[in-house]
């Protein structure tokens, strides 16, 4: 077991970092204990470069493993956000653990979604593959039932995903893989605590990052603050606090929700209007400042 970081000529690796008490655990335990110190690792801004591989590669595992049991390979399409990269860190940690029969099946399976025409994709997710296609639209065989065959070559792929699974364990081999790492950091919670605010340190950049972080954050907020947020860009203010909302504010003589919220000039309520949203002093009653919005995507643009 490692110590810490080694250095090689292509850089610096960092050893794969367990916790002492999923060390006298089971299976589940240590597999789980990897992706929190990696989910631990994600939250304080370090980046795939910065994690040891291997932990990754396990990581992703579980993330197939997990989406595919919930709901199959679609699950797994619908919540990989970055399917082309993930992909490869679960080919390569499925090779490392020795799954070789489940490499071939998620090869086979990826290599089925992708020659799906999109409507067949779309049906594949939606799970209503036995509706709404023309079978011969592109060409494809179709069964009698209407499922165009590439669509339930998947349906087969993902119930021999499970029955692969009683003869060929991935939780357990990927358990056994971390606790066979060559370069393992084994550590408390404090020990680890620390260990992952020494790496966030020798971040240069770690300023612009926090920035990026706090904006994207911002971005994932209620949608009636990213539209108050909005509307004081436009009118140049600076947003301080968003106190209450009114359900049964009068605007115009007809009940509707207003927020009411301050800026460093004082306070003032948002309320919206079919596709428009409106800052209005609620002293003068004067708008201050409009957006338009689309309601299918949240694309807020200037009145």
């Amino acid at each position: 077991m490692s110590n810490g970081l080694t250095t090689s000529p292509a850089g610096t690796n960092y050893a794969l970092v367990l916790t002492k008490e999923s060390i006298k655990g089971g299976n589940e335990d240590i597999v789980d204990a990897n992706v929190s110190v990696v989910n631990a690792m994600y939250a304080e801004l370090l980046r795939v470069e910065e994690i040891a591989p291997d932990a990754l590669r396990s990581y992703y595992v579980d993330f197939y493993l997990t989406q595919s049991l919930g709901g199959g390979f679609a699950q797994y399409v619908f919540t990989a956000p970055e399917r082309e990269d993930i992909d490869t860190y679960i080919r390569e940690g499925l090779a490392g653990m020795g799954a070789a029969a489940h490499l071939d099946l998620f090869n086979r399976t990826v290599a089925a979604f992708d020659s799906l025409s999109e409507e067949e994709a779309d049906a594949y997710l939606d799970g209503d593959a036995e509706g709404g296609l023309d079978p011969e639209a592109d060409g494809d065989a179709a069964l009698d039932s209407g499922v165009p065959e590439a669509v339930q070559l998947l349906d087969e792929l993902d119930a021999e995903f499970e029955a692969l699974l009683e003869r060929e364990d991935i939780l357990a081999l990927n358990a056994a893989w971390l606790r066979g790492q060559e370069e393992l950091l084994v550590l408390d919670e404090e020990e680890l605590e620390r260990h992952i605010e020494e790496r966030v340190s020798r971040i240069p950049n770690l300023a612009e990052r926090q920035a990026e972080a706090a904006e994207d954050e911002l971005l994932d907020g209620p949608e009636f603050e990213l539209i108050i947020r909005e509307l004081c860009e436009v009118a140049g203010h600076t947003l301080v606090k968003i106190t209450r909302g009114d359900p049964n504010y009068d605007h115009n003589g007809e009940p509707a929700l207003a927020w009411h919220f301050t800026t460093e000039q004082g306070e003032f309520l948002m309320v919206e209007e079919d596709d428009e949203a409106f800052m209005i002093d609620p002293v003068t009653m004067e708008i201050v400042a409009a957006v338009e919005f689309e309601e299918a995507d949240d694309e807020l643009a200037d009145a």
